[in-house]
């Protein structure tokens, strides 16, 4: 394990999540708002998380593709709220 407590080194993964923007000024991810409350649970509770900013993801470095894809597609259908996702 590295000093960032990341497997082997590898460097943290992430996803961008562009909001829309009338919750852009919001505070984004941390909204008081209860859906967006609902939508950080059910995000930190993939294992892969190691932490959510106002509009990043953070993923361990060895992040299954699959799991990318799931958590991004579920971000998308989340119109209300996100604009687009991107995967760095």
């Amino acid at each position: 394990m590295s000093a960032d407590g990341t497997p082997d080194g590898a460097p943290p993964r992430r996803i961008l999540v562009r909001l829309r923007d009338e919750w852009a000024g919001e505070r984004g991810l941390f909204a008081s708002d209860p859906r967006v409350r609902t939508l950080r649970r059910v995000l930190v509770s993939y294992p892969e998380v190691r932490h959510i900013l106002p509009d990043i993801i953070s993923l361990e470095g060895v992040v299954d593709a699959r799991v990318v894809d799931t958590m991004t597609q579920f971000l998308q259908r989340q119109q209300w709220l996100v604009k687009s996702v991107d995967f760095e």
